[in-house]
């Protein structure tokens, strides 16, 4: 009962007892986000900034989104400490992603320091990783440069550097960056490998190999030296090890297609898809297998597909059309180049091969629907017919289809089909309103259709009716 006995307290005005009483409760509840802002609050009241202080500092340590700790530390240090209070200013800023403000904060933060490198140089960091999220590369290489003048820099920002260097294309300055993180004592695990796999990239895998500590980056390194037999031991062991990494079956694939042992390449590509579905690797090595095989269209049309994972449309499209001059009954690959072309706005082109997979597949529902739509757009409402009624037959119970092919019978006149479809309609699709707007046009229209002799029946029908009644 101590929360509910403090915050009595606390309503009295009774502060140091309400504020003993959450202390109790802390001793139960140290992660408590609520106790801690309630805690925070009540010795601010007693003047006890150091200890409000901590409370802030525990709820950030938990949440280092909350809104309340970074309001509070920043009442707490605007007259007691410039630098933290612009620090824990840019901190609420980052956390409502207004980086802009963020990063003038710390820059005062900096200004604010007066000198002191241990205080400088993770202001600046931050800055640094905020024009990054900004994606202003140049300014945050020019602060992670500024951080490294100083003794404290953290391994992190030579990473971060070179990574920004190696994005720019700008290799030199990445490896140069690197290795100055090692003479100067920066060596770690990480350092090492980021640093071996630029190696690997400016094309020096003897010295990747000497610096890497992965096992399976080695073996990369490896093949790229033609070292095949080492590899495939080195392959062998790491299939006991590491069964459950994508990049194994990958360097399988790669050792293999280096040995020309094609259709072992393949099934390790096979390995890997099963690992990571539809990645671009996949793609791009089956094309480079078939490739060596000589087979022309598979090639084609993984790069195809390599190049449509990757989101480049304009060059899938036209390897896919490639594909299509080099085998054109191949039904998937048309399926996937129709609809890349309606995707990517040429929709007269992507009926064309619509129609030819209609060609291949004639119950291919989902492209007898598009031709459909398609030719009812463009007013052609005997052509959107005939590819419902082809759908019809391949699905008898598609009732969407059935109520658009009876609306287009009436469309063009055709009374008495659109009776026949309607009726179609309503012995097979579930009841509910479309239903029963189904059945009201369908009555009208049957009244509408009747002949001279069968009106003239019915009229004398509902007066016999009507005396019959009397």
């Amino acid at each position: 009962m101590s929360i509910e006995t403090a915050e009595q307290y606390e309503e009295n005005g009774q502060y140091n007892e309400a504020y003993e009483e959450y202390k109790k409760s802390f001793q139960h509840s140290p992660n408590d986000l609520s106790l801690l802002a309630q805690l925070g609050h009540v010795a601010t009241i007693l003047n006890k900034t150091e200890e409000a202080e901590e409370y802030y500092q525990r709820m950030l340590t938990l949440d280092a989104t909350n809104p309340t700790a970074h309001e509070q530390l920043m009442d707490i240090y605007i007259d007691k400490d410039k630098y933290k209070y612009y620090v824990c200013r840019g901190n609420y800023h980052v956390v409502q992603q207004q980086y802009e403000h963020a990063i003038n904060d710390f820059q005062k933060a900096v200004n604010s320091a007066a000198g002191e490198e241990e205080k400088i140089a993770p202001a600046r960091f931050v800055i640094g990783t905020l024009y990054e999220q900004l994606g202003n590369n140049n300014k945050a290489i020019d602060e992670y440069l500024k951080v490294l003048n100083y003794e404290n820099a953290e391994p992190e920002t030579y990473a971060r550097l070179a990574n920004l260097y190696e994005q720019d294309d700008i290799l030199g300055s990445a490896i140069e960056t690197l290795e100055r993180a090692i003479s100067e004592g920066h060596e770690t695990p990480a350092i090492r490998e980021q640093l071996a796999k630029l190696y690997y990239k400016d094309n020096n895998p003897a010295k990747a190999k000497e610096l890497s500590n992965d096992d399976l980056m080695k073996i990369k390194y490896m093949l790229a030296l033609g070292e095949l037999d080492e590899a495939h031991n080195e392959l062998d062991k790491a299939a006991l090890n590491y069964k459950d990494e994508p990049q194994l079956y990958a360097l399988q694939a790669e050792y293999y297609y280096t040995a020309k042992e094609y259709d072992k390449a393949l099934d390790a590509v096979q390995a890997y898809s099963e690992k990571v579905p539809n990645h671009p690797l996949i793609f791009q090595m089956r094309a480079l297998i078939y490739e060596a095989q000589n087979n022309e269209y598979m090639s084609t049309l993984n790069w195809g597909k390599y190049n449509m994972v990757r989101g480049n449309k304009d060059i899938a499209i036209n390897e896919f059309l490639n594909a299509y001059q080099l085998k054109n009954d191949d039904a998937d690959m048309v399926a996937i180049l129709a609809n890349l072309l309606e995707t990517s706005g040429e929709k007269h082109q992507a009926m064309e091969f619509y129609e030819k997979l209609v060609q291949l597949e004639p119950n291919n529902k989902s492209a007898l629907e598009k031709l459909s739509r398609y030719w009812e757009d463009l007013g052609d409402d005997r052509l959107a017919i005939d590819y419902l009624e082809k759908l019809l037959e391949t699905d008898k119970r598609h009732f969407a289809s059935m109520k658009k092919v009876a609306e287009l019978y009436q469309k063009t006149r055709n009374i008495q089909a659109a009776i026949d479809w309607y009726k179609k309609y309503l012995q097979t699709a579930p009841q509910g309103e479309e239903y029963t707007e189904v059945e009201k046009r369908l009555n009208k229209l049957e009244r509408n259709n009747l002949t001279p002799d069968e009106e003239s029946e019915s009229i004398l029908d509902k007066l016999v009716g009507f005396f019959v009644k009397k």
